[in-house]
């Protein structure tokens, strides 16, 4: 009898899939958004960068207008970072930076996972010491569950239903070197006895 736990992942999305989701997605962001003009694209470090990226030029595919692209770092706006609650929430990497003015703006913040909705809510913080935009949209790869704030994204690609026990890896090219969506379960060898 084997009492060793271990790590079991599952293959969510191939790098095929991935493509046709995220063109589906940029599909949907031009329809949604008629001025193209006003748009403007944030991704949240450090995934949510690369797939902003390629929104923006699939959106620049489809309509011959190319929306900006910036980055948001929101770890100082992270309410369970402030109050010490956070334990082990890593910083994440590289600075905000954008060259472009959100006032009047149609902003659509994009990111890799949306999970307790913490992380749009530390953006949305962000972006309003930045500027008054139009409208604030959200686009997210994967939406794994388990809500702690009333945040839905506007695009969507995936919705996943995950256990506490499990976790949602998106790997992109640009930062991991492959195109991949993985969810990671730990257990137990005895959670497989009798079975």
């Amino acid at each position: 009898m084997n009492t060793g736990s271990g790590t079991e992942y599952t293959v969510v999305m191939d790098a095929a899939a991935m493509k046709a989701t995220i063109r589906s997605m940029a599909l949907a962001i031009a329809a949604a958004n008629p001025e193209l003009d006003s748009l403007a694209l944030l991704g949240i470090l450090r995934r949510g960068k690369p797939l902003a990226d390629r929104l923006a030029d699939l959106i620049g595919q489809f309509t011959g207008q190319h929306p900006p692209v910036g980055v948001l770092s929101t770890t100082m706006y992270r309410d369970d970072l402030r109050s010490g609650a956070g334990g082990g929430v890593a910083a994440r990497e590289g600075e905000t930076h954008f060259d472009f003015s959100l006032d009047n703006r149609t902003v659509l913040l994009v990111d890799d996972v949306l999970a307790a909705g913490r992380t749009i809510r530390a953006a949305m913080d962000e972006v309003m010491d930045y500027g008054r935009p139009k409208r604030i949209q959200l686009a997210c790869l994967i939406d794994r569950g388990g809500r702690e704030l009333p945040i839905q994204a506007d695009y969507l690609g995936y919705a996943l239903a995950t256990d506490p026990d499990e976790w949602v890896f998106v790997r992109l090219t640009e930062t991991d070197g492959e195109d991949v969506v993985l969810v990671q379960r730990q257990f137990d060898a005895t959670d497989t006895e009798g079975t």
